[in-house]
């Protein structure tokens, strides 16, 4: 870190500016999302470890999935919660750089891990004869390992970007979080660089993504209409309907967050939507993929019934 870096040691985050009794009533409100999302994404992965049948390459995605999303929660919701009990809210330069860090590393991960799960679904649905060929265990961990590992080395470039400007005030940042836009705007430099390259990072992991996803589902709603059991038809709509909505709220948030034009209050709408993946999302995956598939409900009830007996 250069000298000119030194010069804003700590941020002040802003947050929401409301009254006490307000914020008294988004930290128990947010707890209870907070705790509801680690408690759902950790009966998913217990469920995934613990029941056989489950041991399948589209619930190891799905694990990784949760793992993603306990992350990313764990990353940014328990310093709002702090802050919105403490009165004055700061963070030091260095945690706020790995906050961002963090947060892009896991938010470009799951853009990822979402489209190998759609892959999953495609060759399941469009090619089962093979499905076991096309999506071995060891297909399966390099698409995982690519996936953090290029979720991870788009957040250092970002981070890499952020470290070469200077920070010389103002020092307040309008956001709950080290939100990486809202980072920028402190930077006592020109950012042109650094708006072009989320640009391209947008582009390469949502846009792009989100295209390979709509054709994997079109191809897979050509199958399905093809399948003669009405039975079968509602089994692959169910799967496929649960990924598809994980999908729309991620992909769709996201893009209006980074690549829709500025609003009048773009402040204000980056603090509700990066709210909204960074809290809501991860607390509505497991609900549902529990809710809307018979397998998970399945090991649930086994694994409780196994306890019964012990």
């Amino acid at each position: 870190m250069t000298e000119n870096q030194t010069w804003v040691t700590e941020f002040i985050l802003l947050g929401f500016p409301l009254s006490p009794s307000m914020q008294m009533l988004l930290f128990g409100l947010f707890s209870l999302f907070y705790v509801l999302t680690l408690l759902g994404n950790g009966v998913i992965l217990g469920l995934i470890s613990l029941d056989p049948r489950l041991h399948t390459p589209m619930y190891f995605f799905l694990s990784h999935l949760a793992i993603v999303d306990i992350s990313y929660a764990s990353n940014n919701v328990p310093k709002m919660l702090v802050n919105l009990l403490n009165k004055k809210n700061t963070i030091s330069f260095v945690p706020c750089i790995m906050q961002t860090f963090l947060y892009m590393a896991f938010a470009h991960t799951e853009c990822l891990i979402l489209v190998v799960m759609s892959h999953d679904r495609y060759v399941a649905i469009c090619h089962p004869l093979r499905y076991s060929v096309i999506m071995s265990w060891r297909v399966c961990t390099v698409q995982a390992v690519a996936s953090w590992t290029c979720g991870s080395l788009l957040a250092l470039v970002h981070v890499g970007l952020i470290l070469r400007l200077p920070f010389c005030g103002p020092h307040e940042i309008n956001h709950f979080f080290c939100e990486i836009l809202s980072v920028l705007k402190l930077a006592c430099a020109d950012t042109k660089l650094n708006q072009v390259v989320i640009l391209a990072a947008s582009v390469f992991v949502l846009v792009g993504p989100l295209c390979l996803v709509l054709g994997s589902y079109a191809r897979i709603l050509a199958a399905i209409l093809r399948i003669q059991s009405a039975e079968g038809r509602r089994k692959a709509f169910s799967t496929c309907s649960s990924h598809l909505c994980v999908v729309g709220l991620f992909f769709g948030s996201a893009i209006v967050m980074y690549m829709s034009p500025k609003s009048r209050h773009p402040e204000e709408q980056q603090k509700i939507l990066s709210l909204f993946y960074s809290l809501f999302n991860p607390m509505l995956n497991p609900l549902i993929y529990s809710l809307r598939n018979k397998e998970v409900k399945g090991a649930f009830r086994r694994v409780l019934w196994k306890d019964r007996l012990m």
